[in-house]
């Protein structure tokens, strides 16, 4: 399915969607394909959510159970102002969650921010984590290319779909695609605080540690996708993650931030190809 050509994006009919009581609030799951499948968890980046995976998902789901979480401050999760917002702390909670879904071992995907956050569980649960797949993450602070759409204020908030397509610009490459108005909804759904903290908190996590440097201690699996004409990350910074022992790079010509919507075809590709070697086995 895609999106470019005037269709919808639409949760796939066997969705099941639930609510998970966590103690910063509430977290909202989705769960598509076998149950007794191998798991893969999709994490969303930032001023995003679990929808962001909509048209990958179908093309996973013939050998996968594909868990997708709405992170807190994003999609259908509570969106509370006390809590920490930092990858370190979502990435606690995607643990909490996995271990109320009763998932022993995952195979974790993170696009953009959503990496960061997948490489904080893998800190964390080492035991939980299997093999890491990054989509169009930074790997550092420098490789981030600054946008020149201009920032929205508070007062501002929340903003109109105009200026949501501005900032939301830099994050598609394919030429002709138009960015579907559920997530711009999404988008206007978080809070101004959850919007800046979540940003502020991965770009903190990624000037106090590299993710190659991270990832090398970690010693897990590594698969790196990245739209080679990214607007918002230098895609020759995705030669960085090659210092991981064993990591492989996936390079997508054509595409820029976020592949998995601009050709879902071409990201499940080499994902798959991922999976079938790490995935957990009965």
């Amino acid at each position: 399915m895609t999106v470019s050509d005037g269709k919808r994006l639409t949760e796939a009919e066997t969705t099941e969607s639930s609510t998970l009581s966590l103690d910063d609030g509430d977290i909202h799951v989705c769960q598509d394909g076998p149950r007794d499948a191998p798991p893969l968890l999709l994490i969303h980046g930032s001023a995003s959510s679990a929808r962001s995976w909509d048209c990958l998902v179908p093309l996973l789901t013939g050998s996968h159970r594909v868990i997708r979480i709405d992170l807190l401050g994003h999609g259908r999760s509570a969106k509370p102002a006390g809590p920490s917002y930092a990858p370190p702390d979502q990435g606690r909670r995607v643990g909490v969650a996995l271990d109320r879904l009763g998932v022993e071992q995952a195979v974790v995907a993170g696009h953009s921010s959503g990496g960061t956050v997948a490489t904080a569980l893998a800190e964390q649960r080492p035991d939980l984590v299997i093999a890491l797949a990054l989509i169009n993450t930074g790997p550092r602070m420098d490789a981030f290319i600054a946008s020149e759409s201009a920032a929205v204020a508070p007062s501002q908030w929340p903003p109109t779909d105009e200026q949501i397509r501005r900032l939301a610009s830099s994050g598609f490459s394919r030429a002709g695609y138009r960015i579907p108005q559920e997530l711009l909804d999404e988008v206007r759904m978080m809070t101004f605080h959850t919007f800046t903290e979540t940003m502020r908190a991965t770009r903190d996590y990624l000037e106090q540690r590299a993710l190659p440097e991270r990832l090398t201690t970690l010693g897990k699996p590594l698969l790196v996708i990245f739209g080679e004409d990214d607007r918002r990350w230098r895609s020759s910074s995705a030669a960085d993650y090659l210092k991981v022992p064993g990591a492989k790079v996936e390079m997508l010509p054509g595409l820029g931030h976020s592949p998995m919507l601009e050709d879902p075809a071409r990201t499940a590709g080499p994902l798959l190809a991922f999976t079938a070697i790490h995935a957990a086995r009965d």
